[in-house]
């Protein structure tokens, strides 16, 4: 069974960054690739950014590009959000997920259904 638990939410200020962790374990963290997605209250749950199983490849939604990057350690079993710029609209809770199947992941990594495991979220207050 594959745990993921994301870490460093935070209510912070318009124009702050943050960093949430996303530490993983129960099979090989390094083999699959893992995104973020975001749910604000009323709203779908929407992609946030993705990176491929080397992190090589990364994908971002139009809205946080240029603003956040999604990285990883494989070394440590960990994914990372660096968020950079926030603005109130940001305010939600993110979640990381891992991928089902490494090589669809280029065609699919916006589709939340292609993920198998789910954090817990974390919650991401920006005020303006």
């Amino acid at each position: 069974q594959v745990q993921l638990v994301e870490s460093g939410g935070g209510l912070v200020q318009a124009g702050d960054s943050l960093r949430l962790s996303c530490a993983a374990s129960g099979r090989t963290f390094s083999s699959y690739p893992i995104a973020w997605f975001r749910q604000a209250p009323g709203k779908e749950r929407e992609f946030v950014g993705a990176i491929n199983w080397s992190g090589i490849s990364t994908h971002y939604a139009d809205s946080v590009k240029d603003r956040f990057t999604v990285s990883r350690d494989n070394s440590k079993n960990t994914a990372y959000l660096q968020m950079n710029s926030l603005k109130p609209d940001d305010t939600a809770v993110y979640y990381c997920a891992e991928h089902r199947n490494p090589l669809g992941f280029e065609l699919q990594y916006g589709d939340l259904y292609e993920y198998t495991y789910w954090g817990q979220g974390a919650q991401v207050t920006v005020s303006s």
